[in-house]
């Protein structure tokens, strides 16, 4: 009962960290003044925009370190690389110190290397915690990486509004503090606990209330982002934030509260006739895990009696229906995944067609976003509205948080 708990306080610090790393979307509220610091051209600036996503492409180091570290060393080695890239350049753009252009392009290649780590540890805390609604935790706290724009513009605006190089002090210090906060729920993950239908369906309906909770959260960032320059009232708006992102925290202390009930109360006695009889917890508990038991068995019998059909049925198909197969329908279905959640090695993942149809989706479909967010800044000076440019980006940033959480919808849909 315990670790049921323990696995929603894990999903509240996966949002804690997506919503306060998505660090490269603010890029264009202080591009102007690096670009300004260090004496660079237009095509230089555009290639540290690059820089910070090229250091997605050794993204798949963050999972050769998972082989052979845990989850808390590659959390914090995530922190101090973003610590050590958005550091430096802050200690560059305030002139403390001086650095070939080189040296900072390493460090927006470092610094975007740790997102991609930060999004790696996320992505296996909610597939290990929520297997059978991986998906849906997925898509939650994918969002909250689109907002973390948004809230680093309340902080600035809280804190001095009138310097942009606080934005990468922030970038250095906050995903650094967020870890801190978040190590405690990931040392006490909970063992896996197979759950039954009803527990499943159980948890959908947590997730939806989250999600409910998330577009609050959206809507307060996009109507109430603070441009004033009353300090008080920016500390206020940037306060409710905060308030927002530690709501989630009921959802545990409903899963105990509900847990309570049943094992103090439900389970106690029963009514039946016009008395009560009274039920052993310890035989309750007993019954339930066989259930349980009993309930994955049978689903497990289902997936294999359709990943691995009968050989003669399938002789009989292959006799009487081989024509009605289409081509595409076999180029989708071969080499199908037999299990979700198993590993498999990567000339497996290299050689199916589904992972290169995403990859090319995502990468000419993603890249267009990124370059727009990355020159933002520029537009809006261009356009003689750089003193709007904490609201573009705020924006921007809620609006990409709106697309990412719409995500979960056609999970909604075919459940």
């Amino acid at each position: 009962m315990a670790g049921q708990s323990r696995k929603w306080m894990i999903l509240v610090a996966t949002i804690w960290i997506q919503a306060f790393t998505g660090t490269n979307f603010d890029f264009s509220a202080y591009s102007s003044e690096l670009k300004s610091v260090l004496r660079i051209s237009q095509v230089q600036l555009n290639y540290l925009a690059v820089a910070s996503d090229l250091g997605k492409v050794f993204g798949w180091s963050s999972g050769l370190a998972l082989m052979y570290f845990p989850i808390w060393t590659v959390l914090f080695a995530a922190a101090f690389m973003g610590f050590v890239g958005y550091g430096v350049q802050w200690l560059v753009i305030t002139n403390f110190i001086s650095l070939p252009y080189i040296v900072v392009f390493l460090c927006c290649l470092l610094a975007g290397l740790s997102i991609c780590w930060f999004n790696t540890v996320c992505f296996v805390l909610c597939i290990s915690n929520f297997p059978a609604n991986r998906s849906l935790a997925l898509s939650l706290t994918v969002s909250f990486n689109g907002v973390s724009a948004a809230l680093y513009t309340l902080a600035y605006n809280a804190i001095n509004p009138t310097s942009p190089e606080l934005y990468l002090l922030l970038n250095a210090l906050i995903p650094l503090v967020i870890s801190f906060t978040a190590i405690i729920p990931i040392l006490r993950q909970p063992p896996f606990e197979p759950l039954p239908p009803d527990g499943v369906r159980r948890d959908s309906l947590m997730f939806l209330i989250l999600n409910i909770l998330a577009a609050l959260n959206g809507v307060y960032l996009l109507l109430f982002e603070s441009n004033s320059s009353a300090l008080t009232s920016a500390r206020l708006l940037f306060g409710g934030a905060i308030l927002l992102l530690i709501l989630p925290l009921c959802i545990p202390g409903l899963v105990i509260a509900r847990n309570w009930y049943l094992r103090t109360i439900h389970t106690s006695f029963r009514l039946e006739g016009s008395g009560f009889i009274l039920v052993d917890p310890d035989e309750l508990e007993l019954h339930k895990g066989m259930l349980a038991h009993e309930a994955n068995r049978e689903s497990y019998q289902l997936l294999t009696d359709d990943v691995v059909p009968n050989p003669v049925k399938t002789i009989a198909v292959e006799e009487g229906d081989a024509d009605e197969s289409s081509c595409c329908k076999k180029l989708i279905t071969r080499g199908q995944l037999e299990l979700l959640g198993i590993e498999h090695s990567l000339w497996q993942l290299l050689s199916r067609a589904d992972f290169w149809f995403y990859y090319i989706a995502y990468f000419c479909g993603g890249t267009i976003g990124l370059v727009y967010s990355n020159n933002l800044g520029q537009i809006a000076q261009s356009l003689g509205q750089s003193s709007n440019t904490t609201t573009l980006v705020t924006l921007y940033s809620s609006f990409s948080f709106f697309g990412r959480l719409l995500s979960a919808t056609p999970d909604y849909i075919r459940a």
